[in-house]
């Protein structure tokens, strides 16, 4: 057992390596099972086996008979399979929303940090979304649909694939607590109205360069949406710090996001998360909104 597992493995290391040095795009077609085995010595059955999680992954689809189609074709780069894995982590155990909104605060600040250092950015898709969502015919589900998507294609205009995959993957996460706040709100119509104009403002700094702008704009938007629907009362949520968000780029610093309790500056006041750096002091704890 211990040596047909290592061997599906092996196959899947080598295929992964061909993707990430570029010897395998999307479209290209694998080699087949017979020549897979013959060249990495191992059996067709190892190589089946590989294939079957990649195409659980998303990252090749597979098909019988002859021709261009048949076979298993290339469908997606490795961070796809990345995405794939948490939204199956999403639907298995789900995520507690405070930790989904400290990892947006995270990422979300340092991605706009970026896109305002970038003379070469391209909003042209997180543009065209906003424009979408201007329709007033649009229901609460459609609107924050749109809204999910118009974050995710900030991360996508950024460039940092790591991150786009995660926020990809927490995607549904987003959309669910988003949607399940809408009930709390006092006037659905204000609040869209509200959300629509700040995602114009956070565009508008992007575009003028203004990082430190565009990472409090941004901050206050999540944490905003967070507070008005009553979640942040029952559950506090760390915002990076603006001077230490300054210090990081989204292409050059790793740094996680980990709920944890701190010291509350008043007797009366709740623990807020906190987040950890992994390499450089990216983000330093401060006030939860409330």
């Amino acid at each position: 057992m211990t040596e047909e597992r290592r061997a599906w493995q092996q196959v899947l290391e080598h295929i992964e390596s061909d993707l990430l040095q570029g010897r395998l795009r999307p479209g290209d077609r694998l080699p087949g099972e017979r020549a897979l085995a013959t060249d990495l010595g191992v059996g067709r059955s190892s190589v089946r086996e590989a294939f079957r999680v990649l195409e659980v992954l998303g990252l090749i689809r597979t098909a019988s008979g002859s021709g261009p189609t048949a076979g298993a074709i290339i469908v997606a780069l490795p961070t796809g399979g990345m995405t794939a894995l948490m939204r199956l982590q999403v639907a298995a155990n789900g995520f507690a929303v405070q930790d989904v909104v400290a990892t947006r605060l995270v990422l979300e600040t340092a991605v706009v940090h970026d896109l305002a250092g970038d003379s070469q950015r391209n909003l042209a898709r997180p543009v065209e979304l906003l424009d979408a969502m201007e329709s007033r015919q649009l229901s609460e589900a459609e609107f924050l649909a749109l809204d999910a998507q118009f974050h995710l294609s900030l991360a996508e205009a950024a460039g940092n694939q790591v991150i786009t995959a995660t926020m990809a993957g927490l995607r549904g996460s987003i959309e669910n607590y988003v949607l399940a706040g809408v009930p709390n709100l006092p006037s659905w119509a204000e609040t869209s109205e509200r959300l629509a104009v700040e995602h114009r403002h956070i565009v508008a700094a992007i575009e003028e360069g203004d990082a430190a702008s565009a990472r409090t704009l941004v901050r206050d938007h999540i944490t905003g949406y967070y507070a008005e629907t009553g979640l942040a009362g029952r559950t506090p949520v760390a915002r990076p710090d603006e001077d230490a968000a300054a210090r990081t780029s989204v292409s050059h610093g790793d740094h996680v996001a980990v709920a944890a309790p701190a010291s509350s500056p008043d007797a009366g006041s709740t623990p807020d998360p906190v987040v950890h750096p992994v390499v450089d002091p990216v983000v330093d704890p401060v006030a939860a909104a409330s």
